[in-house]
């Protein structure tokens, strides 16, 4: 099969597809210039990962196409409904970068509650100058063991998140409305552990919780899940961290929250409008902030390609 990987796929993938004998494309094609490059190169499926859009009117522009595949969790980027009803194979490697983004969480946690952003930001600048100043403004910290996080979303990267927690000392407790048991099983030098963590609605979760961490899908509608109401629900001076999607959170509200001090700080690894986020929440002083890298590990990119690499071989055999 001709196989476009529009935003590219890992050494490991590549090599899997090319040795099952597919046509692999890895160059990035423009928006505008997608449907042409498809149909002229007669692709079959087309790999993509947050930066490209698969969406009704190209996949009704496209009839020799097979498959959209999603290196990642989210598919918000991708007609899914739309492009199954059509016949289209669809699907994503949800379980490939759980704990990339769940490690990416825990450095934002232990770079809020010690304020690692924000003296990375002045050494540079003032250390010679102002060490005793900067010392005395930034030594103030706190420990995350004994601390409560809450977790809204309890999937695969939630879980993943919690056994990194559990392990530092953290109480956890979730929300998720399709969870049907909150058990998180881990591995500790080679001892199996399970733990029960408590499920409860978001209102007890951002009222009991020391930090919050959010990992559910943008909404159809493009509307935020929390917003000033949710905002201030949580404890005074506690820790957001966002590694879902950036629609997920009302942006105004959160900077609202940390300019009024309701809230501790915050991390962000995804924003509204990427690939321009606001120069606002860019620059606030509150706020730890990554490009969109939660999963992206050598060691998660490694496991989404080989995963893309299977599914598409399980497509081929059922289509030979």
């Amino acid at each position: 099969m001709n196989i476009l990987a529009n935003d590219g796929i890992s050494p490991s993938g590549l090599k899997a597809l090319k040795d099952a004998g597919h046509e692999v494309y890895t160059d990035f094609i423009e928006a505008d210039k997608l449907e042409a490059y498809i149909n002229d190169k007669s692709i079959d499926g087309i790999l993509v990962r947050s930066a490209t859009k698969v969406r009704q009117e190209l996949m009704d522009a496209c009839s020799g196409l097979k498959f959209v595949g999603r290196g990642g969790v989210g598919m918000d980027n991708i007609d899914v409904e739309y492009g199954r009803n059509k016949g289209l194979t669809v699907f994503n490697t949800p379980a490939a970068s759980s704990q990339s983004v769940a490690e990416l969480v825990m450095g934002h946690l232990f770079t809020l509650s010690r304020s690692l952003h924000a003296s990375n930001r002045k050494m540079p600048l003032e250390g010679s100058a102002e060490f005793k100043a900067l010392k005395k403004a930034y030594g103030k910290g706190s420990e995350l063991r004994g601390k409560t996080l809450g977790i809204i979303g309890f999937g695969r990267i939630g879980r993943s998140l919690a056994s990194y927690a559990l392990g530092c000392g953290m109480d956890v407790i979730a929300h998720d409305i399709y969870a049907t048991d909150s058990k998180v099983e881990f591995d500790v030098c080679g001892t199996k552990i399970s733990v029960d963590c408590p499920l409860m609605s978001m209102e007890e979760v951002l009222k009991m919780s020391d930090a919050v961490s959010l990992h559910i899908p943008a909404q159809p509608d493009g509307s935020a899940v929390i917003g000033t109401e949710q905002l201030d629900q949580m404890k005074p001076g506690s820790l957001l961290v966002n590694a879902a999607r950036g629609g997920v959170l009302d942006e105004d509200a959160l900077l609202k929250a940390l300019n009024s001090g309701h809230l501790g700080g915050a991390a962000l690894d995804v924003f509204v409008g990427e690939p321009t986020p606001r120069a606002d929440v860019l620059s606030h002083r509150s706020l730890s902030l990554t490009p969109h890298t939660g999963a992206a590990t050598s060691e998660a990119q490694d496991r989404i390609g080989l995963e893309l690499a299977s599914q598409i071989d399980e497509i081929a055999n059922k289509m030979s």
